[in-house]
C-alpha cells in the first residue's frame, strides 16, 4: 500500500519522495518504477529530505509502529513532522502526539483505506492532529485522495480527505469505518451463501453485478464481489474460508461497549471471523455432545474418534 501511494504521488504531482523499506529489493522496485529516491535505512532517508520534513509511515499497528515512530524520533529535529497511515490504535496516537510535542515534531494520525486500488482509484484519508499540520501537509492528502463526488463536495471540498479533530481522531474514525466494513461483509457473504445453497442455479458474479445498477444495495464491497466471482468461480471453492482481523473491529466494540452503544451486527461479524479460523471447534463438539446427552440425538464421530 505504502509503494502504491509512492507511485501515486510521484505520477500526479512533482513532489519530492524518498522511500525506505527494510526490504532493500523493494526499495529498488520502487525507487525505479515510481521515480523516487531510495534510503537504505531511516537515518539516511531523513538526511535525504530538506527541513522541514514529513514522513509518512505505513507499517503494521502496535510495535512496528511504536518501533519506527521511535526511531524517527530521534533521527528528526524540531519542526519536522511524522504522519502515521497504519492501523493504529488512536489512543496510541495521543500519547505519541504528547511525547512528539515534547520535542516539537509534529504527528499526524491518517486512517487510510482504499486497498490494493487506492493507486488507482485514490485513498479515503481520515485525519487528525493539530490544524496548522495538516495544512502543511494537504498538498500530499489532495494528490493521494480521490475526487469528491457532487453531492459530497459542499463538506468536504474538491478532494476526498477529512480533517476530524485532535491526536487520535482520524484512526478513531477509521476505527469505526472497519468495523462497519466487518458488518457489510459478513452480510453479503451470507446472502451470497443462502444464494449457493439455493434451488436455482444462480449465477453469483451475475447478481452482484445487477444490484450495482441503483439498488439500495449497491457498493464498492458489491462491485469487488462481482470481481471475485469471476475471477474464482460461482462457488470460491480454490479460497479458503480463514478470514482474519487487523483489530479495529475489536476496538470499535471495545469502545462502543464503554459507551453503552449496541453493535450486534459488527459483534456478530468479528465473532463469525473466529469461527472461520477453527477457533469454535470446541464449541460445535460441545453443542453436539450436549444435544446427545439431552435428547438422545444421533452424533458424528470425528475422524480421530
Amino acid at each position: 500500500m505504502g509503494a502504491n501511494m509512492v507511485a501515486r504521488i510521484k505520477r500526479d504531482s512533482d513532489h519530492d519522495v524518498v522511500a525506505y523499506d527494510r526490504d532493500a529489493a523493494t526499495i529498488k522496485r520502487v525507487a525505479q518504477s515510481t521515480g523516487a529516491r531510495g534510503a537504505r535505512s531511516l537515518g539516511e532517508l531523513v538526511k535525504k529530505l530538506d527541513a522541514p520534513r514529513m514522513v509518512w509511515i505505513m507499517v503494521p499497528a502496535g510495535g512496528p509502529t511504536q518501533d519506527t515512530v521511535d526511531e524517527l524520533a530521534g533521527l528528526l529535529e524540531r519542526g519536522d513532522m511524522i504522519i502515521d497511515g497504519g492501523n493504529s490504535k488512536w489512543t496510541d496516537d495521543r500519547e505519541r502526539a504528547t511525547a512528539l510535542k515534547q520535542a516539537g515534531i509534529d504527528y499526524l494520525d491518517v486512517g487510510t483505506s482504499g486497498g490494493v486500488w487506492g493507486l488507482q482509484v485514490g485513498y479515503c484519508m481520515m485525519v487528525g492532529g493539530p490544524g496548522r499540520a495538516v495544512k502543511r501537509l494537504a498538498p500530499i492528502l489532495d494528490v493521494l485522495a480521490p475526487e469528491t463526488n457532487e453531492m459530497s463536495r459542499h463538506v468536504l471540498g474538491e478532494r476526498g480527505w477529512g480533517h476530524f479533530g485532535p491526536s487520535g481522531a482520524g484512526h478513531y474514525v477509521k476505527m469505526v469505518h472497519n468495523g462497519v466494513e466487518y458488518g457489510l461483509m459478513q452480510a453479503y457473504a451470507e446472502g451470497f451463501d443462502i444464494f449457493d445453497k439455493s434451488d436455482f442455479e444462480l449465477d453469483n458474479a451475475k447478481i452482484a453485478h445487477l444490484w450495482n445498477q441503483g439498488s439500495v444495495v449497491r457498493s464498492w464491497l458489491c462491485e469487488l464481489a462481482a470481481l471475485a466471482f469471476e475471477q474464482e468461480g460461482n462457488d470460491l471453492a480454490g479460497l479458503s474460508g480463514y478470514t482474519e482481523d487487523s483489530g479495529e473491529g475489536r476496538w470499535t466494540i471495545e469502545d462502543a461497549m464503554a459507551k453503552d452503544v449496541p453493535t450486534p451486527v459488527i459483534s456478530a461479524s468479528l465473532q463469525a471471523r473466529f469461527y472461520s479460523r477453527g477457533n469454535g471447534d470446541f464449541t460445535h463438539r460441545m453443542l453436539a455432545a450436549l444435544r446427545a446427552q439431552f435428547g438422545g440425538h444421533a452424533t458424528k464421530k470425528s475422524a480421530d474418534g
